[in-house]
């Protein structure tokens, strides 16, 4: 008769053969996959949180400050940069992360990648929102070709340092969201579109603003950089 205590699946004793051990069922790629993937998601999710916030808050400050400088009745989606291409940059960047999710989910875990991007977002937010508050009605984002009265020359705050504080806020927002994603492509797309964008806009905006200030606006050129990396 065996031992009680062999029967209850303890040690067996000294010269008696252990029991057989059952094999574990070896654990398919598609189940540690499963295990892998919420946090994965759970990584994403907030980067797209995350961006989705950022284009609320910018649009939505932009619109309230348009308003309050220059009337709702003066404050339109193309005033406010919302045009077709801009749709289209932000719907491809949408899909390539969620297509990276899918085929290159370990892109997304970049926590220090993703956290950069999102102080880009921040600091590009503020200096775009400080280049609009001092500008106040001067500011426009449409380019002026005729002089108005209330148009003044600021080079005061922030104008001090840069040109076009606005264009370069925009630019470090713009590539940011794209870093907080952990969007190769589309950060590399973003950066390149935008600056050759405003390395045209800017000359031919200054060609009028030299129109309207003369060599005020030359002497201000010459000692303030424009703010944007390669273009004077």
């Amino acid at each position: 008769m065996r031992h009680p205590l062999l029967v209850l699946g303890t040690s067996p004793g000294p010269g008696e053969a252990s029991p057989p051990r059952r094999a574990r069922a070896p654990q398919s790629p598609s189940a540690s996959l499963a295990l892998q993937i919420p946090a994965l998601t759970m990584s994403a999710r907030r980067q797209a949180w995350q961006f989705a916030a950022a284009l609320v808050f910018f649009h939505g400050s932009e619109y309230v400050l348009a308003a309050a400088f220059h009337g709702r009745r003066n404050v339109t989606a193309t005033s406010l940069l919302i045009s077709k291409q801009y749709v289209l940059a932000m719907s491809f960047a949408m899909l390539e992360h969620l297509t990276e999710i899918l085929i290159f989910p370990e892109i997304k875990e970049y926590w220090f990648v993703s956290n950069i991007g999102l102080l880009m977002v921040l600091i590009g937010e503020i200096i775009r929102k400080v280049a609009v508050i001092t500008a106040g009605r001067a500011f426009t984002h449409v380019i002026r070709i005729y002089h108005e009265d209330q148009h003044q020359l600021v080079t005061h705050g922030v104008y001090r340092f840069m040109r076009h504080p606005g264009y370069s806020g925009f630019l470090l927002w713009a590539v940011g969201t794209q870093v907080m994603l952990c969007n190769p492509v589309s950060t590399v797309a973003f950066t390149f579109v935008l600056w050759r964008f405003f390395s045209k806009r800017i000359p031919y905006e200054e060609f009028f603003l030299r129109q309207f200030f003369g060599s005020e606006y030359e002497e201000y050129a010459r000692r303030v950089h424009s703010g944007l990396p390669f273009i004077k």
